[in-house]
């Protein structure tokens, strides 16, 4: 699976408006539904919400990959964004996070979605990637970053 499959340089944000965990999600979630990626917003705010409230999707050095199934979907997608400022997502190392990837996949991928979460972290877990990733100033350069390590 490659990052770009679900990534698309409409659905980054770069200042993210949210300050925190929950507006992130929402704004990232929105995005999406503005692009017309998603049909039922409030159904994915729900169902990424839950799995946030189980466990926090913070998953360290400055990271959280809110994630969810929602039916409806043809394909899975993703949202991503970067706060103005870092975060508190409750994250594992207790750390602000400083790039939110929102990931959502249809009921029925769940090889697909797993393989992708394992995509996203296996590329954040570069620090080289995850350094410049919250250095990018806008969506565009962000974008390329991801694009350039598919490559």
């Amino acid at each position: 699976m490659k990052l770009l499959d679900i990534i698309r340089p409409d659905t980054i944000r770069v200042p993210l408006a949210a300050t925190s965990k929950h507006e992130a999600i929402e704004e990232l979630v929105d995005l999406l539904a503005e692009r017309k990626c998603i049909g039922d917003p409030a159904g994915l705010k729900r169902v990424v919400w839950e799995r946030e409230m189980q466990r926090s999707t913070g998953i360290g050095e400055g990271l959280a990959i809110p994630h969810g199934k929602c039916p409806g979907l043809r394909s899975l997608v993703a949202a991503i964004g970067k706060p103005a400022q870092p975060i508190d997502f409750d994250a594992i190392d207790e750390k602000p996070v400083r790039l939110v990837i929102l990931l959502a996949s249809p009921n029925d991928r769940i090889a697909e979605h797993i393989q992708a979460l394992g995509r996203i972290s296996r590329a954040m877990a570069d620090p080289a990637f995850r350094n410049t990733a919250y250095e990018c100033e806008d969506a565009a350069s962000l974008f390329k970053l991801f694009e350039d390590a598919d490559a």
